[in-house]
C-alpha cells in the first residue's frame, strides 16, 4: 500500500502527522469501511510510536472515522445512508456561515491565492482526485478568512467525511467543471464582499454536492430491485 506523501518537515507532533496521514488514507479509502485498524501494523507502516498512534485513532473516533467495538477491535466507520441528511445539514449550516465572516475578514491576499488555486483546477491533465484536493483548498481559504478556528476545524472534519463519499461514490463519474464555475462566482462575491450573494453561492455549492451523492446512493439501493 503506499502511503500519502507526510510531509515531515510541516511544524507537526507525531500523533497530528499520524492523525492526518491516517484519515487521509480512510478518506482516500486505502483503509476501507469496516476494515480493522490494528496498532502494531499502523506503527510499522507509518513509522510512528505507540502513542501517538493511539492519540491519532482517538481522534478519529471523535471525528467518526473509527469505530470501536469492545472485545473486537478498532474498524473504520461505515457511512450509514440516513447520515448522509445529517452530514450535509450540518455543512448546509456552517459552510455558508463561515462564508459570510470570510467576506466581512478576507484579504485580498487570501482571495488572490484562491483565484490561483482555481486556474490550477482547470488544468487538463489533473486527476479528478486532484481536482478535489484543489477544490478543498478553495474551503479552506475560506474557513481561514472566517477567521473563527473552532468553526473552521469543524468544518474541515465535515469535509472530509464528505471527500469520502466522493471516493465511495463519485470518482469514477467526477465531472470537476461546475465546481471550479461554482467557485469562481463565489470569489467574485468575495471580492466585492457581498456577504448574502456569497452566502447563497456556498449553500448551492453544498447542495449541489449532496444531489449528486443522493443520486447515486438512491440509485444504487434502487439496483436490485429493478432486476
Amino acid at each position: 500500500m503506499e502511503l500519502p506523501e507526510r510531509l515531515a518537515n510541516e511544524p507537526e507532533s507525531l500523533a497530528e502527522q499520524a492523525h492526518r496521514v491516517l484519515r487521509q488514507m480512510i478518506v482516500r479509502l486505502d483503509f476501507a469501511p469496516g476494515d480493522v485498524l490494528k496498532e502494531d501494523v499502523l506503527r510499522e507502516q507509518l513509522g510512528i510510536g505507540r502513542t501517538p498512534i493511539r492519540e491519532a485513532l482517538i481522534r478519529l473516533q471523535r471525528e467518526h472515522f473509527v469505530t470501536v467495538i469492545p472485545r473486537r477491535g478498532m474498524f473504520v466507520s461505515r457511512i450509514e445512508v440516513e447520515e448522509l441528511s445529517l452530514l450535509f445539514e450540518t455543512r448546509a449550516v456552517l459552510e455558508p456561515y463561515a462564508a459570510r465572516l470570510a467576506t466581512v475578514r478576507g484579504t485580498d491576499q487570501q482571495w488572490d491565492e484562491m483565484s490561483e488555486t482555481l486556474k490550477a483546477i482547470t488544468d487538463p491533465s489533473l486527476l479528478a482526485e486532484d481536482q478535489l484536493a484543489l477544490d478543498r483548498r478553495c474551503h479552506e481559504i475560506m474557513w481561514s478568512a472566517s477567521g473563527n478556528k473552532f468553526i473552521s476545524d469543524t468544518l474541515d472534519t465535515l469535509y472530509a467525511q464528505s471527500d469520502r463519499l466522493w471516493h465511495l461514490y463519485l470518482s469514477d463519474v467526477a465531472d470537476m467543471a461546475h465546481a471550479v464555475e461554482e467557485h469562481q462566482s463565489i470569489l467574485a462575491g468575495l471580492r466585492r464582499r457581498d456577504a448574502d450573494v456569497v452566502a447563497n453561492l456556498v449553500a448551492a455549492h453544498v447542495q449541489s454536492f449532496d444531489d449528486q451523492i443522493r443520486s447515486v446512493v438512491t440509485g444504487q439501493l434502487a439496483a436490485p430491485l429493478d432486476q
